[in-house]
Formats: C-alpha cells, structure tokens, sequence
C-alpha cells in the first residue's frame, strides 16, 4: 500500500515508520521543513528506544521517505493520515482541530479519486464527519472515504505497542475505508490482533474513553496511598492484591506524583469540554483530573515539609524530570510544578534526566544540572526521585549518602525497598508504605 503521513511528530513518526516495516510504503511530511531536513540526514528529533534503528532500516530499503511537499505526496496513495498536533485550546480547554481541519483540505485538493483519509491524530468526536465535511467542500467531484483509527502508543514503549498491540480500532462509514484499514493492517492478522471496526464516533469515543479510564486508575491508587499512609497500610501489597483480580489488572496501579504527558491530561480535558458541550457530567472523570493537579502540590508540600518545613537556601537533588523514562518528553510532567515551586521558596535545585535536558531547559531556569545522578546529590540537603529511569533503580546507597549533605532521601517513585535505604543510613520516605514519614492513626472510638 501506499501511504502518507501528515505530521512527522510522536505519532506520526512512529506509525509511518512501523508501517514501513510492516512493508507498505510511506511518506511522512510536515510543515517544519527543519524536521524533514533532520530526519533525512537520519536525525531522530525525538527520543524512542529502537527508533533510530528502525528509520535507517526503512530507509535504506527505500519503504520510508520523508518531504514537505504534501501535493506531490498525497497525489498517488491510497491512504493518508492526519497525525498533527490537537492541543489544548486556549481558554476553554477544547481539542484544537486547526491543523486536523488544514491537512483535510490541502490532503482533499491533491488526493487521487478513492483515496482514503485517516485521522490518526486524537480528536473530539464529530472530527471525522467533519473533515468529511470539508473534503466535500474542496473536491466535491472527488470520491473520498474519511475514518478514525485512534492511536494507543505509550512514550517509551511505543514500538512495541505498535507492532503488538492489544487491538486496533477503526471507526468507518464506507466499504472501501474498512477494506483498505484492513489491507494496511493484514501484517497484524498472523499475530491474531483483533481488528475492530465501528462507526467513526465510536471509535472516537473509545480513544477518550481508554485515556480517561486509566487516568483514573492513577488517580485512584493515589488517593488509596493517601489512606495507606494514614492508616499504617502498604500501598504496593495493596495494588499487587487488588491488581491479581483479572476485573481490574495491575497496570496502572503505580502511586506516584500524579500523571503527565501528551495525551492524559489533554485528553481527559477534551473529554470534559466534550460532555459539557453536549449537557452530559462526566463526574468520575472531573475527579480524577482534579485529584491529579492536587497530587502534584501535595508532593511539593510534602518535600518542604521533610525538610524541615522550608526549602529557603536548602539544595534539593531532583533525579528524573521527565514525566516517565524512556522520554524526553517534558509535556505536563510534575517536575513542572514542582521545581519552580521549590525555587520560588528558595531552594536551589541541581537535577539529572538521562534525557530530558534539551526539553527541560526549555520550561526551567536556574537549575543546575548534573552529568549523572551522584553529581547532582553533591551537597545536597535532599535527593527527590521523580522519574523512574532504569539507571536511578539500582543507586550505590553508600555512594548516595556520601554525596549527600543531609541523608534525606525522597522516593515519589516507591522504587527503593525501605530496608535497603535505611540500612545504608538515609532518611528514607515514600508514598504509602509504612515508615517514618508516616504513622498509624487510631481509629475513632
């Protein structure tokens, strides 16, 4: 098959670049010519495990070009993918349709007669009969179908996620769209994928739907942490328990300082817009989002309190600024709230990211940063663990308390085992697991 994507972000790059290895042939543009000149001198702008590898790989077998020329491109495929950016809109929260609704006319001028539209990006439901809309308007002469094929990629794990995914979705409204979503995808069939095909809303529900529901799966075991805490419990046992029953499974029962990234906290908002535009309380949902952005405050609290209940000329060690490993992307992380918090009440932070420092230096200024994680702890009065990096899983303890001016060790991550810590010296404290930060409370009588 002959493909075209438009937009050569996360999204794109990664579902063009896996369709190539699938075997079709793809073309992915975008309007920043500078992107295209990157990934043509085989420069990945972003930050994937394998990415890398994969691209030269297509490219060298000629599966895989990259252009800014979208006219030349669309004019002899069979399928063309919107996958550009839907913000946040300013002001109200809204998915921002602007580039969606663009490529869908620039794609309806210079797309061959029977040539199928995809939108990969994730938008609010009614985008697809609406560039369908628009595709009438500018080639009404033109037969050209409109689907919703909704992308489920973790940052970090998003090959993986891609070539074995637990399902794809597709939303159509014609023949030739289900036949040409299932040729594309026929490569998934020998690994019994299941292929499940709806109407264009549904399937743009199920995306919403998905996100929202696992954000409020974080947002639950946060809360449940909280009464760990409070009561002498431990948090880990509690989601391992509860995560055994098939009902409910154990992804996404990790406490933490609350969720981040590109897609969950925009998209449970585009959600909400959604269902408040159409008179319908999303209540569970309106919860979790709120649980979440106090979550993050609660973490700044919780640190300065630790320290004695000021930062003001204290050092705090931040390791991991990412809003998860295996990125660079800084998008809604914590560390956004909470290092400018801990600055403005005068701490000075020294942090260390495998690889988010070309993104972070970009929201932050003032932080010192660090070549590897013990550098970062030299002098300082606290170490906080953000972000859970391979590398900051199995730390020389001792090291750690010698780099340290104070051995307070701070793990918003749960990723130390308490007897570990403690054994080597450090005041240790995490998040809902019996220790010193915490205590039993009596029940009433």
């Amino acid at each position: 098959m002959q493909i075209v994507m438009i937009g050569s972000g996360y999204v794109g790059l990664v579902s063009g670049t896996c369709f190539a290895e699938f075997g079709h042939s793809v073309v992915c543009i975008d309007s920043n010519s500078s992107v295209i000149e990157k990934l043509q001198a085989g420069v990945i702008p972003i930050f994937e495990p394998g990415l890398d590898t994969l691209v030269a790989r297509n490219i060298k077998a000629g599966r895989l070009r990259f252009s800014s020329d979208t006219a030349s491109a669309v004019a002899a495929t069979d399928a063309v993918f919107i996958a550009v950016g839907t913000p946040s809109r300013r002001g109200d929260g809204h998915a921002d349709l602007t580039h969606v609704y663009a490529a869908a006319r620039e794609i309806a001028s210079a797309a061959p007669d029977g040539c199928v539209i995809v939108d990969k990006s994730t938008v609010p439901v009614g985008t697809a009969r609406e560039v369908e809309a628009i595709c009438r308007e500018v080639a009404p002469d033109k037969q050209l179908s409109v689907a919703s094929n909704p992308e489920f990629l973790r940052e970090g794990s998003a090959i993986e996620d891609f070539m074995r995914p637990d399902r794809v979705i597709c939303g159509v409204n014609d023949p030739k769209a289900e036949s040409v979503l299932r040729a594309i995808y026929r490569p998934l069939s020998l690994r019994e994928t299941p292929l499940v095909f709806t109407d264009r809303e549904t399937a743009e529900v199920i995306k919403y739907a998905a996100n929202a529901f696992l954000a409020i799966k974080i947002s639950f075991i946060n809360e449940i942490a909280n009464l760990c805490e409070a009561v002498g419990a431990n948090v880990q046992d509690v989601a391992k328990g509860i995560g055994l029953d098939k009902r409910i499974g154990p992804k996404f029962l990790h406490p933490g300082p609350g969720y981040g990234g590109s897609c969950f906290p925009k998209d449970t908002l585009a959600l909400l817009r959604t269902a408040h535009s159409n008179g319908v309380p999303l209540k569970i949902v309106t919860a979790a989002t709120e649980v979440n952005n106090t979550r993050k405050e609660e973490m700044v609290e919780r640190v300065v309190r630790l320290c004695g209940g000021s930062v003001a000329g204290k050092k705090i060690a931040v390791l991991g600024v990412t809003f998860k490993p295996n990125t660079d992307d800084m998008r809604e992380a914590p560390s956004l709230v909470m290092i400018p918090s801990w600055q403005a009440a005068g701490a000075q932070i020294s942090a260390y990211d495998p690889q988010g420092r070309e993104q972070a230096d970009k929201y932050f200024s003032g932080v010192n940063w660090a070549n590897d994680p013990y550098e970062a702890l030299v002098g300082a009065d606290a170490a906080v663990l953000l972000t859970e990096w391979n590398e900051l899983r199995a730390l020389d303890l001792a090291k750690v308390k010698a780099q340290l001016k104070s051995p307070l060790f701070i793990d918003l991550r749960n990723v130390y085992p308490p007897e570990d810590m403690r054994s080597a010296g450090l005041h240790y404290h995490s998040i809902g697991r019996p220790g010193r930060d915490t205590g039993a409370r009596s029940l009433p009588a």
